[in-house]
């Protein structure tokens, strides 16, 4: 007679397909032990299944305690958007809305360092302090961006128009600013944070594209 061994693999799809099996040996649920998945005693088969549907259940809670801390902090993030935008649309003189994008940008969402030019504006808005000259390396860039960058300062020369510099500036993201679904941009926003964290290449772009199509809606009325 040959003996046959079977296979790991072969006993549980044959308890799988078998799902009767402890129902004519119910005395086999009794009297398996298994090692405790944490080391010491032997368990039953009955406190095993306890024990992970119990890891299961720990797991379910931490996971909807993510989903709800990620849910407030974008409930947190959407009502900071609507207040500045509240503000943009209240402003009764188009000249205080580049003052207004950057000061709701510092104070509103936090952004401790931030600066704005503009470019193609109309000539009665030509001496606004964010008109001043931009070179065209950095228009061209910035006509070539279709979502936010973000990512740290390797010298950029946009983020030498944030305060003193840039120079303890160690992470930024820019906001090309266009009319619509316009290509060419008008202008660019740089936010700027010491911490390298703040802004890294791979954070999600999505409030900060709102950001960008909201101040672009309000600024659009200084551009030609």
């Amino acid at each position: 007679m040959t003996e046959s061994t079977l296979s790991a693999d072969e006993v549980a799809r044959f308890l799988r397909d078998n799902p009767q099996f402890f129902e004519a040996h119910a005395e086999l649920l009794a009297s398996i032990t298994v090692p405790h998945p944490h080391g010491g005693r032997a368990i039953s088969l009955h406190e095993r299944q306890l024990e992970v549907l119990r890891e299961k259940v720990r797991a379910h809670e931490l996971r909807l305690a993510e989903l709800l801390r990620i849910g407030q902090e974008n409930d947190a993030i959407t009502e900071k958007l609507q207040r500045w935008t509240r503000q943009l649309l209240l402003a009764p003189d188009a000249a205080q809305l580049p003052d207004i994008v950057l000061d709701g940008l510092r104070t509103v969402f936090s952004v401790p360092r931030v600066a704005m030019r503009l470019w193609g504006l109309r000539e009665a808005w030509l001496d606004l302090e964010c008109a001043q000259p931009v070179p065209v390396d950095v228009i061209t860039f910035t006509n070539g961006m279709t979502q936010p960058f973000c990512g740290p300062n390797t010298g950029s020369r946009a983020a030498a128009w944030l305060p003193e510099g840039g120079a303890d500036t160690r992470s930024i993201a820019l906001l090309p600013l266009r009319k619509g679904i316009d290509p060419q941009a008008f202008g660019l926003i740089v936010l700027g944070s010491a911490d390298p964290d703040r802004f890294t290449a791979a954070m999600g772009t999505t409030f900060l594209e709102r950001i960008g199509e909201t101040a672009s809606a309000a600024l659009s009325r200084l551009a030609e």
